[in-house]
C-alpha cells in the first residue's frame, strides 16, 4: 500500500508540482477501482486508482471523450498514466441523484436523465475503435453469473439436469428478445448512483467505461427499474412510454417499431439485467466481501418474479423460481 501511495504522489506531482496534497478515500463501487478525492488548498480533483491494466484506463479515457463529444457531461480527464492505472479527473462533487430523489420529484429528474440517452445512443465508436457488441455470447455470459454464483454459492442449490435444461432454454429465450430490438450505444449501468446533480441542476454521467452497443431499451430499464430504488409501476410505465415516444419523434427507432414491441423489449431486457444482478450481488458478497449489496437483493428478485409471471413463455421458469428459489432465499436471508 505504501508503494502504491508513493506512486500516486509522484503521479500527482506531475500535475500540480510543489503542492501539499491531502487524500481522502471514497466509497468504492462494485468494481475493482478505487477513488480518492485529492485536495490542495481550494482546489480538488478525483483520482481513479485501478489495477495497472493499461487497456482499461485507455478505454475509460476514450469513452469519456466520445461521450463528451456527443454532448454528455462527464468528468474531464486532467492527467493519465494508463500503464500505472491512474487517471486524474475533474471532481464533480458528491451529489448523487439517488440521494435527492423523492416521490414528488422523481418524474422531473428521470425525464432529465432519460433525455440524456439519445446522446449516449449515438456513441458506437471511440478513438480506440468500435464499442464491444452486447451480442448473444455477452448476454448469455452475464446470465451465467446467476447460475454460477447466486444458485450454488449464495443459495447452495444444486442444479440437476432438468433445472439446467430449464435455465438454458430460459436464457436463450431472453437472449432472443434482447437481441431482437434495435441496437444503439449503451451505458450498461445507467441508474441513480451513476448520475450526479451539478450546481446548475443538470446531470452528469459517471461509471461509463463499460459502454457497449446493445438493446435500445437497456439503459432506460436500468434507470426506471433501478436495483437500488423502487418506484410505483404507474410512474415507471408513464416514463417508459414517454421515452419510447421521444425516440420515435427523434426518428431513433424504425418507424414500424411499435409501442407494444418496445414495452415487451423493456420487460425482457430488464429481466436479463436483474437475473444477472442476482449473481453479481452474490459474487460481490462471497468473493469480494462487499456485504452492502445483499440488502438490495429482495428488490431485484421482486423484479424477476413480477416480470417472469407476466409472460406465458416464462411460466416454467416463474414456477421454479417461486417454488424453489424463493423459499431457499428466505432461509439463507433469515
Amino acid at each position: 500500500m505504501a508503494e502504491r501511495l508513493s506512486q500516486i504522489q509522484n503521479f500527482l506531482q506531475q500535475y500540480q508540482a510543489d503542492s501539499q496534497m491531502q487524500y481522502t478515500a471514497l466509497c468504492g463501487d462494485a468494481s475493482f477501482r478505487r477513488y480518492w478525492r485529492v485536495q490542495s488548498g481550494a482546489q480538488h480533483w478525483m483520482l481513479m486508482d485501478a489495477p495497472p491494466v493499461a487497456a482499461d484506463c485507455l478505454r475509460f479515457i476514450a469513452v469519456a471523450q466520445a461521450l463528451a463529444d456527443a454532448g454528455l457531461r462527464v468528468p474531464k480527464v486532467l492527467q493519465a498514466e494508463p500503464a500505472a492505472g491512474l487517471v486524474l479527473l475533474e471532481d464533480l462533487g458528491d451529489d448523487l441523484l439517488q440521494f435527492s430523489l423523492t416521490q414528488d420529484n422523481m418524474q422531473h429528474w428521470y425525464r432529465q436523465a432519460l433525455a440524456l440517452l439519445p446522446l449516449q445512443q449515438q456513441v458506437r465508436h471511440t478513438a480506440e475503435g468500435p464499442l464491444p457488441e452486447f451480442d448473444r455470447a455477452f448476454v448469455l455470459r452475464e446470465l451465467q453469473i446467476f447460475a454460477d454464483w447466486f444458485l450454488p454459492v449464495h443459495l447452495q442449490l444444486r442444479t440437476d439436469s432438468a433445472t439446467q435444461a430449464l435455465l438454458d432454454s430460459t436464457f436463450n429465450l431472453i437472449a432472443d428478445e434482447v437481441l431482437a430490438q434495435p441496437q444503439a450505444g449503451m451505458h450498461r449501468d445507467f441508474h441513480s448512483r451513476n448520475l450526479m446533480i451539478l450546481p446548475d441542476q443538470s446531470l452528469a454521467v459517471i461509471d461509463f467505461q463499460d459502454a457497449v452497443v446493445g438493446p435500445v431499451s437497456y439503459d432506460a430499464v436500468s434507470l426506471l427499474r433501478d436495483c437500488y430504488l423502487r418506484w410505483p409501476d404507474a410512474d415507471v410505465a408513464l416514463l417508459r412510454d414517454e421515452f419510447y415516444q421521444g425516440l420515435q419523434q427523434q426518428r431513433l427507432l424504425p418507424a414500424d417499431y411499435t409501442h407494444a414491441q418496445f414495452r415487451r423489449a423493456f420487460d425482457w431486457t430488464g429481466l436479463q439485467r436483474h437475473i444477472k444482478v442476482c449473481g453479481i450481488f452474490a459474487r460481490l458478497y462471497h468473493r469480494d466481501h462487499k456485504a452492502g449489496y445483499l440488502a438490495d437483493l429482495p428488490r431485484v428478485i421482486g423484479y424477476v418474479i413480477e416480470i417472469a409471471k407476466q409472460y406465458p413463455e416464462l411460466s416454467a421458469f416463474s414456477q421454479w423460481f417461486e417454488q424453489v428459489v424463493l423459499p431457499r432465499f428466505a432461509e439463507v436471508s433469515a
